[in-house]
């Protein structure tokens, strides 16, 4: 039986920190095999890129989820006790109502929103010498998730959520201060989440019922019992916090307008901008990889895998694999015509079967607002100034260095108004 090969560094935190979205797939190119062995933050770890490796890491009889987030991770991105951790009948259970709050038709009534907002949002960018659009998304994104999902929120609370959402993702693959600031806005966020939760529970708010706050509120597991306010709150923060990052993805698609303006020119089909928001989550990177733990011990192409051994899986790798791609570094949206990618090949958010499987729910939410930014980019007349548009790949999540600059912003005709969010009824306590 053949050894898993082993980095020659005894350990390679350093190495990953420096490039995230590279160490995997440049490691393995360099040991000739989708695998490798080495040490993180001195625990030992194996690491794993491809398709095919994507397909054992997200079998469910060999890996499990729980204890398999970094620490900083756990705290700042995921939180605790969410459905990231759970594993089994207990997952597929909370995965079931993530997956009714999520589903093609809620994610259309979001981009609705998300549409309105950005139209009557565009005279203030027009009065503006200089827009940075990462920033603009995000708080618009915000703006309309509240609401969408039941929340009540007054106008002065939209910055403090826009940044603290923001953090949850912004910082998990930070160090020093960042990360502990990360922890604090993982904090306060919680807090918020679970005080909202308990507010429904005594019927302080009541949303709307089959809303996210709703049915998140009134959710129970397994042995019929109510989840803890706290715990429910990141069930919240797991449908919000995604959401406000699709405005990573957003950006991505502002930098693929600048650097292929005629990329529809010869594409006559009305499937273009699915195309499009597909190959931006595909030709773009978001989060560098993902981690589970072995249940057991098993063989794996002659490789051994120790029992409880913390494994990570290369995500921008897989997506760029040359077994998968044809010139995978190119964008070319026109790939998804035919695209025969399977549940494996194509992870930018998780690999298998969303319905029970670990892949994220919020897939038709992240699609629905990328190509609804996508064709208010192109309504929207703007100029593009000089800027750094180098994608800074030793951040987390990677974004163009100046967050995408825009100016010359034109107002457009006909601007149509914000969509008001539904009656919150808020009796006093």
């Amino acid at each position: 039986m053949p050894s898993i090969p082993t980095t020659i560094l005894p350990d390679s935190t350093l190495s990953l920190m420096r490039k995230p979205y590279d160490f995997i797939r440049e490691e393995c190119q360099r040991q000739g095999a989708d695998l490798f062995a080495t040490r993180l933050m001195l625990e030992p770890t194996i690491c794993v890129t491809g398709p095919e490796a994507a397909e054992l890491f997200y079998d469910e009889d060999r890996f499990r989820r729980y204890g398999a987030a970094p620490v900083r991770v756990q705290k700042t991105l995921f939180g605790d006790e969410g459905i990231q951790s759970l594993d089994g009948q207990a997952h597929r259970h909370r995965k079931r109502m993530l997956m009714d709050l999520t589903t093609p038709e809620r994610a259309r009534d979001l981009a609705v929103r998300f549409r309105q907002l950005w139209r009557s949002t565009v005279p203030r960018w027009a009065s503006a010498d200089r827009v940075v659009l990462y920033d603009e998304v995000r708080e618009l994104i915000t703006r309309s998730v509240l609401p969408w999902a039941g929340i009540p929120v007054d106008e002065d609370e939209i910055p403090t959520r826009t940044r603290q959402l923001s953090s949850l993702f912004e910082t998990a693959g930070a160090v020093g201060p960042k990360h502990w600031k990360g922890r604090m806005d993982r904090w306060q966020a919680d807090r918020w989440a679970g005080d909202l939760i308990q507010s429904v529970r005594d019927g302080e708010i009541d949303p709307p019922e089959g809303s996210p706050l709703h049915e998140v509120a009134w959710h129970h597991d397994l042995a019929e019992r109510l989840l803890d306010p706290r715990e429910a709150g990141v069930e919240l923060l797991n449908l919000l916090r995604p959401t406000v990052a699709v405005g990573v993805y957003i950006t991505f698609v502002a930098h693929a307008l600048h650097q292929h303006p005629t990329w529809d020119d010869d594409i006559d089909d009305e499937r273009a901008s699915r195309w499009f928001a597909e190959e931006v989550r595909r030709h773009y990177p978001f989060f560098p990889v993902v981690a589970a733990r072995t249940r057991r011990s098993f063989t794996w192409k002659g490789y051994r895998f120790p029992a409880d051994r913390r494994v990570l899986l290369d995500v921008d790798g897989t997506n760029h694999d040359l077994r998968v791609w044809e010139d995978p570094h190119e964008f070319r949206p026109e790939r998804f015509r035919e695209a025969d990618h399977g549940p494996y090949g194509f992870i930018p958010q998780g690999g298998g079967d969303p319905e029970t499987g670990h892949r994220c729910p919020g897939e038709d939410i992240t699609l629905a607002l990328t190509e609804t930014a996508l064709d208010c980019l192109q309504q929207t007349s703007y100029g593009v100034p000089a800027q750094d548009q180098a994608i800074d790949r030793s951040r987390l999540p990677a974004l163009p260095s100046e967050g995408f600059v825009i100016d010359d912003v034109e107002p457009q005709p006909e601007i149509e108004a914000a969509i008001e969010p539904p009656e919150q009824r808020r009796t006093a306590p």
